[in-house]
């Protein structure tokens, strides 16, 4: 089911991010990840996120500042069930657009966004670890 982050979840969403990261960005430095979890843990707290939960255990979550989808991922062992695509439907009835960036040595995370109906608007490169980002929209009066 899909709900409000809370609190009590900060724990198992962090781990969530964490592990996705290093495994699914592995083409960026474990460091990177871990000196930024601080920072991101305190946006977590600030940020509209939302965790799909079954039987007490968080297995994925999106979050977002107004438009900006900050980021969207689904434990490892839950993939492929829907439940990023879930998380991204569901955060489309809260906006009439959405924009992300993905980088771009995650084919798998482009096809899916574009799959999603998001549309490819421009490149660059992130500043925080050199690597390639492609940017994406999605509008609702596009679909």
């Amino acid at each position: 089911m899909i709900r409000s982050y809370e609190a009590n979840d900060h724990e198992q969403v962090m781990e969530i991010w964490l592990f996705s990261n290093l495994q699914v960005h592995n083409f960026i430095p474990a460091k990177y990840w871990k000196d930024n979890f601080t920072e991101v843990s305190r946006i977590m707290e600030i940020a509209s996120v939302y965790v799909w939960e079954e039987e007490g255990h968080i297995l994925g979550f999106v979050g977002s500042m107004e438009t900006l989808v900050m980021g969207l991922f689904v434990d490892e062992k839950a993939r492929g069930r829907g439940i990023g695509k879930a998380l991204l439907d569901y955060l489309k009835t809260k906006q009439q657009e959405l924009t992300l960036a993905a980088y771009e040595k995650n084919p798998r995370a482009v096809h899916f966004y574009m799959r999603e109906g998001f549309k490819v608007q421009s490149e660059q490169v992130d500043s925080g670890t050199n690597e390639k980002e492609i940017l994406l929209m999605w509008k609702a009066d596009a679909m």
